[in-house]
């Protein structure tokens, strides 16, 4: 089996490196990341420059562009053989609910997806005031030994997953609890939807020492919906979400209605 490793942390990374490690005991692995955090870049692609790419050491090389840009060069440059499988991760923080639209973890995985790879989104889930978790279970301290049982569910779910039948142009988002750690070697996981989070977005706007303005884009939490059987509610539960995501975003549901709508109606009655 042949897995490409990306994430949106960066090529140093402690999650990453902790999986490839783990995953490379079952298969041969190659890791193709971006050389700094690219957190919330989505699926953007760097077309207006060249990249440039490193290799740090065997079967690991550094990008300097989007996680995207990163699984886009394995894929077509520097991999003999396609990839089985492109996984992302392990991303340090969580990605449910709305995160999804923003996170580069998510973006990497997706473009294996549209690739028709089959592709997997890994975080491990920690408290850092997002409200993810109930709030008497931080562990910092632990994020190492986190990182590691998690990879070892990974890695067992990577096996099972190369051999399914499993349909083109979808990925799997993992959240794995950082409270993973107080379970032994039992894996507690949920499938499950994707939830809603709301969040209060504010601008910091300060002066530079030159007197110029500048932004610092923020968004404080607020709550999450309480919708059965969504990433959030496993989470908050201390149960590993996987959640399936399409990469077709046709609202099937608004088809029938926006066909018995007559957009130019407005401008027959005003003649």
């Amino acid at each position: 089996m042949n897995i490409l490793l990306s994430n949106d942390d960066g090529v140093y990374a402690t999650g990453i490196n902790i999986l490839f490690e783990e995953l490379s005991k079952v298969a041969d692995v190659v890791i193709v990341a971006p050389d700094r955090e690219r957190s919330a870049s989505s699926h953007s692609l760097t077309i207006d420059r060249p990249l440039r790419v490193n290799e740090i050491k065997p079967n690991i090389y550094s990008v300097d562009g989007t996680p995207t840009d990163a699984v886009n060069i394995a894929v077509h440059s520097l991999l003999k053989t396609k990839p089985d499988i492109v996984i992302s991760g392990i991303n340090y923080g969580g990605n449910i609910c709305d995160d999804v639209i923003y996170s580069g973890t998510v973006s990497a995985a997706m473009e294996g997806a549209v690739m028709g790879i089959k592709s997997l989104a890994v975080s491990l889930v920690v408290n850092k005031g997002g409200g993810y978790l109930p709030k008497d279970q931080s562990l910092e301290e632990n994020i190492e030994l986190s990182f590691r049982k998690a990879a070892e569910f990974v890695s067992n779910l990577a096996l099972v997953f190369n051999k399914s039948d499993f349909s083109k142009y979808t990925l799997l988002n993992i959240n794995i609890p950082q409270t993973i750690i107080d379970k032994e070697n039992v894996f507690e996981y949920k499938i499950t939807k994707q939830g809603k989070r709301y969040f209060e977005d504010f601008i910091v706007e300060e002066m530079d020492p030159r007197g110029r303005k500048y932004y610092w884009i923020w968004g404080k939490n607020i709550k999450f919906d309480d919708i059965s059987g969504s990433d959030y509610e496993a989470i908050h539960s201390g149960i590993i979400s996987i959640t399936p995501i399409h990469m077709d975003m046709t609202n099937y549901n608004a088809l029938d209605k926006l066909k018995n709508i007559d957009f130019t109606s407005y401008e027959k009655s005003r003649r």
